[in-house]
């Protein structure tokens, strides 16, 4: 690995390319590094895990505007659309926008959090749509994947995004665009083209993670992939993009992240260096805002513990500088304790989340979400019982750059009506690497079996988890095996107002 140290340069210094963050990326995407197994078997996870998703939210409403919006645009050798019969193709611009929706809207897949936060599992719509549409192999889709987690991964090591209030797609274009460019061996002056202007294109604000938060959650990550397919469209066909669009006088470090005076160190791998990152990266076993997933395998642990929840006087979640202000009471969102929230604003509410999981002794993808299950009075009182707070050991080690010491727990104290404590702590949830209960393939495959029953046919089921499990041997034009039918359901909107 190697430290690339980015800062802002007058324009009349006119900084070389080759100096820039932006071409620095595209040479690890053109090279000819070989590929890891262990990140290939990561791949084929990530893959399993992204479809159980996507299938498990099929019939949501954002999902379903996203698809309407993608079968208006048919074409004869596109890409697949996640739950459509598969002989039908769609421009992949499009199959990336409708797949990356559903992959996002149950906040369910992967994960990591660093400098900034991210869920590079996004990357794969994107680059698996154009890799159907160019009838690539599988073997150039597992190289295009790799390359979009390493480069996202590393950009939120290196650059925060959210202390802006910028939200994290602006990571993701950039790292699909790389990925696309490994994809579709495009040469390193193509790729620095396409991640630029994809970094200019995918520049928004974090108002979609705040307040009413709306199904823009669940649209952004795959905006910022259509938006990347579309920069490498117009860079293979010649075309510029802003430059520098990191280091540059007006640059999005400059104008829109930490000004002029800046400097950024982001890690990356040396060229030809094998791309590891991936297995940096963790999933969620529950469907909620990942700085939740260890606190709810603390709740479910702290149920056993407490015979009647009416007894309790407060609860005190003691955490992250990052947990305490995005989804707890540092937040000073009113929303995050409004029962009548979205389930958008309760995904972003660890106040809810753990008192949902306190009183029930688990979490359910759906039922915890509920407009009903959110207005129970019992839960509605001891939600309002919840405060956290920032601990600095807990920010701490947060932050730490050695990930077995890295966590994203934190410490709880209940203080019972008596005048008694109980009090526990954890450093990662269960499924994390490092947690009681790590994810393995077996896993991957139980919540895909769990999200997509009812949903698809146990035929269906075995031959996708055949397919996918051999992903290295798939040759061109075998890609569109990886859709996945849905059994007798439209999934079509009721609403026909549109423009497509």
């Amino acid at each position: 690995m190697r430290n690339i140290k980015v800062k802002v340069h007058p324009s009349a210094s006119k900084l070389k390319k080759k100096e820039q963050l932006a071409w620095k990326i595209a040479e690890i995407a053109s090279d000819k590094a070989s590929l890891n197994e262990e990140a290939i078997d990561m791949v084929i996870n990530r893959i399993i895990d992204n479809a159980s998703v996507a299938i498990a939210s099929f019939n949501r409403r954002p999902v379903v505007s996203a698809r309407d919006m993608a079968l208006a645009h048919p074409r004869k050798n596109g890409a697949t659309v996640f739950g459509i019969n598969s002989k039908k193709k769609f421009d992949c611009e499009w199959a990336a926008w409708a797949n990356g929706t559903a992959v996002r809207e149950l906040d369910f897949h992967d994960t990591f959090l660093a400098a900034d936060y991210s869920h590079p599992g996004d990357n794969i719509p994107a680059i698996l749509a154009v890799a159907q549409q160019k009838k690539m192999s599988g073997r150039d889709l597992i190289r295009g994947i790799i390359t979009g987690y390493e480069v996202q991964v590393n950009l939120v090591k290196g650059i925060c995004l959210h202390e802006h209030k910028i939200d994290h797609i602006a990571h993701l274009g950039p790292s699909v665009a790389a990925g696309l460019g490994s994809l579709l061996k495009l040469n390193t002056d193509t790729i620095y083209q396409s991640v630029q202007q994809a970094l200019h294109t995918t520049v928004s604000t974090r108002q979609s993670r705040k307040g009413e938060i709306s199904s823009w959650k669940a649209f952004a990550p795959a905006h910022a992939g259509k938006l990347a397919i579309e920069a490498v469209d117009r860079c293979m066909r010649g075309e510029g993009a802003p430059s520098p669009i990191y280091e540059g006088e007006d640059s999005v470090i400059a104008y829109v992240l930490s000004g002029p005076k800046a400097k950024y160190n982001v890690p990356l791998p040396n060229i030809n260096e094998e791309k590891k990152a991936i297995l940096e990266t963790y999933t969620k076993e529950h469907s909620a805002e990942y700085q939740s997933q260890a606190l709810i395998d603390l709740a479910r642990r702290m149920n056993e513990r407490i015979d009647n929840i009416s007894k309790i006087k407060s609860i005190q979640i003691h955490t992250s500088h990052h947990t305490h202000n995005v989804i707890g009471t540092g937040a000073k969102d009113p929303q995050k304790m409004d029962p009548k929230a979205s389930r958008e604003t309760l995904d972003h509410s660890i106040m809810y989340i753990f008192a949902v999981a306190l009183e029930d002794g688990k979490w359910h993808h759906v039922n915890s979400y509920t407009p009903r299950r959110a207005n129970k009075k019992s839960t509605v009182q001891l939600w309002r019982k919840i405060k956290t707070f920032e601990d600095k050991k807990w920010t701490k080690r947060y932050h730490d750059p050695d990930p077995s010491k890295k966590c994203f727990g934190g410490r709880v104290i209940i203080k019972m009506k008596d005048g008694s404590k109980i009090e526990d702590e954890i450093f990662v949830a269960d499924a994390h690497p490092s947690g009681d209960r790590p994810f393995e393939r077996s896993n991957y495959i139980e919540k895909f079996q769990t999200l997509t029953e009812g949903m698809i046919t146990s035929k269906e089921s075995e031959r996708f988890l055949n397919i996918v499990q051999n992903l290295r041997k798939l040759k061109s034009g075998e890609l569109t095996k990886l859709n996945i039918e849905v059994k007798g359901k439209s999934g079509r909107n009721i609403n026909n107002k549109s423009i497509f």
